[in-house]
């Protein structure tokens, strides 16, 4: 082990153990709901201006160890009025909170070491709480929980499969050829959210064969490995006016989960056990044949018709969650422990995901200036997805099925699978591939307080963080001699791809947090702080063609290659903020944040990115006289935030040959810029939140203008140097987008509560400047439909090629008014969303459920001309979309392939039952030795209304791709979801 690895951990341990053990204060009490007296559960109780804190436990109980006296307390819950009360001694002191109907008064993290109210932000913060998560229903991932949940997202899954991840778009098109997944942060830990490729596409010979970062053959992202059953909290910081503090991660908005620890009170066991039902959410479903199709096709109107597609697809598989926790907290120590295990077949025989999820969570309060919070996690997770996607050799499941007639007998005979007439066979494909996907994962997190100054009026602490995210991923490809593509001796005679990745990421950071308050009514929240961040990957993925017989070790076999690649960086950074509040009626925030990489061009430059925002809370301005305005706030927010380029960019990467029989290198056609540097986003948001009736109705409205400067393209470069290209900082962008957000306690009985919440957002991109000609980027073809990269034109327009035969001159110059050959189809990005979300209570039942409506919106559906080549589209006989009436669905469509993609453009949009769950909560003392038994049914994607001509709009051959995640190729189905839940307390 290297003396810098010995180092990195000693410094790690330093912040993992202060040992120093003293007394505190102690402050203990109860908080009571002030519309029914009662004892009021996981209200927030936090040293205001810190992240210090506790949280009552089911009776209503707190008790905290703080700092010298005299020290202000925030208490707060979702619902209810905050209330601030200053505790001069320790003791026992008892609240009542206020119903508000709102989110308002919640604490929101607003640095990287303080927080304040949500009714002091500046600018839109999204926050969701454990119950909005997976509250109401079980989820297949972290992912997909936050779907439909709040504003300016657009959130696809990648694949129908089990596991199969998901891409995340925070308000609208961040790059195109660089990251548009946001940060994921978790216990302060950035962790990896990578899409790894398994190097499938030599057998399905798809673009990049044997390529780990080919993106076509449905490898998950990394974010999937999260339990959202760990989750406390969600906060979204969707823009640069707010992620600004995170800099040069922070372009494609940041994430920030916040796990459970232990509460204040007695331990608390718990038990839950969830069973699901999941089924395919719609089938394309056979064409309607008549013996003359059948015999001109060659097949025998006597052969019963077998519907392979629903012998593959159309299952009910039984899935598990088993999950038990055990928690509490004392006076000076708190621990959550929490063990998952999720056991989810997929709908196609031989796929599924199985994960466990272990996590310990301890802090630990010295004395009254030292405390210490330890997070740790570890994941277990095995996954097969199958051979979907696209697959020009006509291998894959997908493609398979579109080429094959229903009167053939794929069935095996004497254990051979025939054939068929698509040259491959999709039952011997399902039953004799694999694909699997391992993960051994580990997070941990260490932040100690040290608080260094208290007085009356001040308080200073350093607070020291350290992190990291380790995890191996091991993928195994086996396609076996056996298939029936490989019999032919000129084929790649069997197929064993075998990968491993080592991701190993961390983290020191520090912070110095000092709040001043003024007799005048000034406050000042100051935070400095530096970081250090290590990034490294090493995948090497090994393919074996030609194995022996049944062999699948790669050294059985006729060929092996190796590719490797290894991804170093470090990052290097610091921070100042300075928040400044005015009895809470003027609050305004400055700040700057300055990041430099191993990544940019020039590796010691610091990039600089600044913020500042304000918020006028004129309800608390003495001269405010309009009872039914209880909350008036205007404010804005502007903010700069960056993306790393890539690892290569900077570089000239020289590929392996052979020169005169000798190993050698020669160089790259792609020329590496010494001078390429971070793209950069500058946002400016303007809000008004305002609230009706006592806070009983809330709306928070907002809009936004972002700028993303320093586009990273490939501009030509002059071939006379011997290179063709180069990679330059060489365009903008801009998104414009308008969200609004509706909060309304309907009802708020003894009995019988009913809240709603409305959700309603849009964005539009362009490109305001272009350095390079208009080029396109995603897609396969332009005759097959593609994203053109266009000055003043929208940068998700997708357009294509179009027979001029069939167009007057007229009508093609109004069309292709650039005379570049192509015709606009459609625009990727959808019109607007909308989300409707309600919880509802009466005695011990409550029911919660959400719609998701997105509007508009195209996908470039091939499954569709696939299948119209081949003749087995469902509606191939159907009328209707030709022009002339002469020819059918079918026959239209297929006539119109790799000419005019229009046919294949598709609208995405629908509408869904995002989730919707009935609970039961049984009455206390029914059975002994529990506190609380809840039983309850629910389901996911339970009702799915669109015009789409496949299994689901919702899905991306491309994965996580930065354009061009709106293709489909033959994917994996999407599934709707029935479970049965039983929940215990002891």
């Amino acid at each position: 082990m290297s003396k810098v690895l010995h180092f990195k951990m000693y410094l790690f341990v330093l912040l993992l153990f202060p040992i120093t053990i003293f007394s505190q204060g102690k402050i203990t009490g109860v908080v009571t709901d002030g519309a029914n007296n009662l004892p009021l559960p996981g209200a927030n109780v936090i040293v205001k201006g810190t992240t210090t804190g506790t949280t009552t436990d089911f009776d209503g109980n707190f008790s905290l160890n703080v700092q010298e006296f005299p020290v202000t307390l925030v208490f707060s819950s979702l619902g209810f009025e905050a209330l601030e009360k200053v505790v001069k001694t320790s003791g026992v002191v008892n609240v009542t909170l206020k119903e508000s109907a709102t989110s308002l008064e919640e604490v929101v993290i607003t640095g990287l070491a303080s927080s304040t109210k949500r009714s002091n932000l500046a600018n839109t913060v999204a926050s969701i709480s454990a119950g909005d998560l997976t509250g109401v229903t079980a989820q297949t991932e972290f992912g997909s929980s936050l779907s439909g949940k709040f504003t300016g997202a657009e959130i696809r899954a990648n694949s129908g499969a089990p596991g199969g991840g998901i891409s995340m778009r925070l308000r609208g098109v961040t790059s195109i050829f660089g990251n548009q997944q946001p940060l994921f942060i978790v216990d302060g830990v950035y962790v990896d959210n990578s899409s790894i490729g398994l190097g499938n596409n030599i057998v399905s010979e798809a673009s990049g064969g044997g390529n780990t970062s080919s993106t076509q053959d449905d490898a998950s992202n990394r974010i999937a490995d999260i339990d959202p059953e760990d989750i406390e909290s969600v906060e979204i910081l969707k823009g640069a006016s707010a992620a600004a503090i995170y800099g040069s991660r922070a372009a494609a908005g940041v994430v920030i989960i916040k796990t459970k620890r232990g509460k204040q009170g007695k331990p608390k066991v718990t038990f839950s056990q969830t069973v699901g039902f999941r089924s395919p959410t719609q089938l394309l479903g056979l064409r309607d044949w008549d013996a003359d199709e059948i015999t001109n096709l060659g097949g025998d109107p006597s052969i019963p018709l077998r519907d392979y597609e629903a012998e593959i697809f159309d299952h009910t598989r039984v899935s598990t969650t088993s999950r038990f926790t055990t928690s509490g907290a004392n006076e000076k120590t708190d621990y959550f422990f929490g063990v998952t295990h999720k056991n989810e077949p997929g709908l196609v025989d031989n796929t599924g995901y199985n994960k466990s999820s272990i996590r310990l969570n301890i802090g630990q309060k010295f004395n009254d200036w030292l405390d210490l919070y330890v997070t740790t996690n570890y994941i277990n997770s095995d996954a097969d997805r199958g051979f979907f996607n696209n697959g020009n050799a006509n291998r894959t499941v997908g493609y398979a099925l579109a080429f094959t007639y229903p009167w053939e007998d794929l069935s095996p005979v004497d254990g051979a699978y025939p054939a068929g007439g698509a040259g491959s066979n999709a039952l011997e494909t399902v039953a004799l591939t694999t694909n699997e996907e391992k993960v051994n994962r580990f997070i941990g997190s260490a932040t100690t307080n040290i608080r260094l100054l208290n007085t009356d009026n001040q308080k200073l602490k350093l607070v020291l963080q350290g992190g990291f995210d380790q995890y191996t991923l091991r993928t195994r490809s086996i396609f076996p001699q056996a298939l029936t593509y490989f019999r032919s001796p000129t084929s790649l005679g069997g197929v064993s791809i075998q990968g491993t990745t080592v991701n190993t990421n961390y983290q020191l950071s520090a912070f110095l947090v000092h709040n001043l308050d003024l007799d005048n009514g000034l406050s000042f929240t100051t935070q400095l702080g530096n970081f250090f961040q290590d990034f490294d990957r090493n995948t090497l993925v090994t393919v074996a063609t030609g194995l022996n017989g049944s062999q699948t070790n790669l050294d059985q076999s006729t060929n092996v290659s190796t590719d490797q690649t290894i991804i170093p960086q470090q990052d290097t950074g610091f921070f100042g903020q300075t928040e400044i509040n005015f009895e809470d009626k003027i609050i305004g925030t400055v700040g700057i944040r300055a990041d430099k990489s191993t990544n940019n061009g020039d590796s010691d430059k610091f990039y600089y990115y600044p913020k500042a925002n304000i918020a006028f809370n004129l309800h608390n301005f003495d001269f405010w006289n309009i009872d039914a305005l209880s909350t008036f706030k205007p404010r804005v927010a502007y903010g700069e935030a960056g993306s790393f380029s890539n690892f290569r960019d900077r570089f000239t990467v020289f590929d392996g040959e052979l020169i005169g029989g000798n190993s050698g290198l020669s160089p790259n056609s792609l020329l590496g810029n010494t001078e390429v540097g971070p793209e950069r986003q500058k946002e400016l948001e303007y809000g008004l939140d305002f609230g009706l009736f006592n806070n009983k109705i809330n709306f928070e409205f907002t809009v936004y203008k972002k700028m993303v400067d320093d586009l990273l393209l490939e501009v030509n470069y002059p071939s006379s140097s011997g290179f063709t290209t180069k990679i330059q900082n060489a365009a903008e962008l801009e998104n414009r987008g308008i969200e609004l957000g509706i909060d309304a306690n309907v009802v708020a009985e003894e009995d019988f509560t009913w809240n709603t919440n409305i959700r309603w957002w849009k964005n539009k991109s362009e490109v305001t400047r272009l350095d390079v000609p208009s080029f396109t980027e995603g897609g396969f073809a332009s005759s097959l439909g593609t994203f053109l990269i266009q000055e003043g034109k929208s940068a998700t327009q997708i357009v294509g090629t179009y027979d001029a035969d069939a167009y007057t001159a007229e009508e093609i110059a109004a069309r292709d008014p650039e005379g570049d050959g192509f015709f606009v189809y459609g625009n990727a990005e959808p019109d607007f969303q909308m989300s409707w979300s309600n919880q509802l209570s009466y005695k011990n039942f409550d029911l919660s459920f959400l719609w998701h409506w997105k509007k508009g919106g195209d996908n470039i559906n091939l499954t569709t001309l696939l299948y119209d080549l081949a003749g087995t589209t469902w509606d191939y006989d159907d009328t209707g979309i030709d022009p002339s009436g002469t020819l059918t669905n079918g026959a239209y469509r297929a006539s119109q392939g790799f000419v005019n993609p229009d046919p294949f453009i598709e609208d995405a949009g629908y509408l869904r039952l995002r989730e919707i769950g009935l609970y039961y909560t049984l009455p206390e003392g029914l059975v002994k030795y529990t506190s609380k038994i809840r039983v309850g049914i629910s389901g996911r994607n339970l009702i799915n209304i669109f015009d789409y001509n496949s299994y689901d709009p919702e899905v991306s051959n491309f994965g996580n791709n930065e354009l061009g995640n709106n293709v489909e190729v033959t994917p994996y189905p999407a599934s709707k979801f029935v479970n049965l839940h039983l929940n215990v307390n002891f």
